[in-house]
């Protein structure tokens, strides 16, 4: 194997080390992986990395990813519009999707307040939301928010805002572990969560 191939190699573990939750060792199997595996699943990989940022966008009404816009929870008339769930990232759509527990709308907040890494109220899509609840009656909002520092933070000053306007807001009930993380929580304790979510007063 030539040295260009081999800084080729370095080039694609450095790329895929990148990644969260993905290593040296990690990337260097999945580098090896592709190699091994049929050229046209690598010319089918990169066709299909190359074109993502151009065939998925964000929802204009709730900020998830979507290839339609709007997208296709927001555009489902049977969904129940007066209430919402609000999230930190677009995947915790899927994951809570994926446990069959809610019905209702979804917001992506883009992120949790964090002053000390530069990250404050304004950054976030705090006013999109409070904008979307006024004007769809919205009765309860879910937050379904990570139980760190930031998510409860996050959670405070959300529940201080739409309490003023006479909305129930709630949180996910025990089952989710402090400091644990909606993408690694199993569907049993997340539909649980949701069914057992707490009022906050």
């Amino acid at each position: 194997m030539s040295v260009h191939e081999l800084n080729a190699i370095d080039r694609l573990v450095t790329l895929l080390s990148k990644l969260p939750g993905i290593g040296k060792k990690s990337a260097s199997r999945l580098a090896y992986h592709i190699l091994d595996t049929d050229v046209s699943y690598a010319r089918v990989l990169a066709e299909q990395l190359a074109s993502l940022h151009e065939a998925i966008r964000r929802c204009s009404v709730c900020g998830s990813f979507t290839e339609t816009d709007p997208c296709p929870i927001c555009a489902d008339i049977t969904r129940d519009a007066h209430t919402m769930c609000v999230v930190e990232r677009a995947q915790d759509v899927r994951i809570i999707e994926e446990s069959r527990e809610f019905n209702g709308r979804f917001h992506v907040l883009g992120g949790l307040i964090a002053p000390l890494d530069g990250i404050h109220p304004g950054d976030l899509s705090i006013g999109q939301l409070l904008e979307r609840v006024k004007r769809n009656k919205v009765r309860e909002v879910i937050l379904a928010l990570n139980p760190t520092v930031e998510g409860d933070t996050t959670a405070l000053y959300l529940q201080n805002l739409l309490k003023e306007g006479g909305v129930t807001v709630s949180r996910l009930a025990s089952g989710l572990p402090v400091g644990g993380d909606l993408e690694y929580t199993d569907k049993l304790t997340l539909s649980r969560s949701f069914r057992y979510r707490v009022r906050m007063e």
